[in-house]
């Protein structure tokens, strides 16, 4: 609970950092006596859903490291300094680290143009991880509600930012242990596996009739194209606009 507790604190704190515009320098964030490696990769060993770790390149790291400004005592930390990412059961989800050849994107570059406009605003809410299907998480900044700290998701075939009621450690333990079929219930096609296997980490799978519609139910029946993951984000940002969803 501890350990919990101070993983939220330090998310919180490395908001207050954007907010200041004060950026911290490289050596300030590399945390040498308590790093949050080892915790995470005692998380990896123990996990029983499916992983693969994305090899981290050292100037990529550094430089994410330096535009989220959280330091690598976090989980969130460590992940982005330590990996490019984490790919979760055969790539179905994917945590976003400092990027790699599999998924291109960092956490903080990913944001950009988000929910930051430029490197140093408060981010109202930060970009973690998105799906095979064009779901997203994120962690709250005070665009969703008081629950600062806590992971939400933007499901495809809701569009609306739902609360999962955890942390970023929690979440992290979600993707690592959980029984995603539940989880997903409804959204995973027969042979799913097979497909999503081949799947580049900045593509998703767009479907038609629309998941959030009426006649796009039967996700079997639907057809489905590979579009880059920027592309999705866009689209369901524009139709919940259109849907009058806030």
């Amino acid at each position: 609970m501890v350990k919990l507790f101070s993983v939220a604190i330090l998310i919180l704190l490395s908001l207050n950092v954007f907010a200041q515009n004060n950026l911290r320098k490289l050596e300030d964030l590399i945390n040498t006596k308590d790093p949050g490696w080892p915790f995470v990769q005692q998380m990896i060993d123990s996990a029983t859903n499916q992983l693969e770790i994305l090899p981290a390149d050292s100037s990529k790291a550094n430089d994410a490291l330096l535009k989220i400004q959280v330091t690598t005592r976090s989980p969130m930390g460590a992940i982005i300094y330590q990996t490019g990412g984490i790919l979760v059961d055969h790539g179905w989800i994917r945590i976003l680290g400092s990027g790699s050849k599999a998924i291109s994107r960092s956490i903080p570059d990913w944001n950009k143009g988000k929910s930051i406009q430029e490197f140093g605003q408060t981010p109202a809410y930060l970009l973690i991880a998105d799906d095979a299907i064009g779901g997203f998480f994120a962690i709250n900044g005070g665009a969703f509600g008081k629950d600062m700290g806590k992971t939400y998701y933007l499901s495809p075939d809701r569009l609306v930012w739902e609360p999962l009621d955890l942390t970023y450690t929690d979440f992290l333990y979600f993707c690592f242990n959980n029984d995603l079929n539940e989880f997903y219930q409804n959204l995973r096609w027969t042979n799913w596996k097979k497909d999503v296997s081949k799947l580049e980490g900045n593509k998703v799978f767009n479907f038609y009739p629309v998941l959030w519609s009426k006649e796009g139910k039967d996700i079997n029946k639907n057809s489905r194209v590979k579009i880059p993951v920027e592309e999705q984000f866009q689209f369901n940002m524009e139709s919940r606009k259109r849907l009058g969803i806030k």
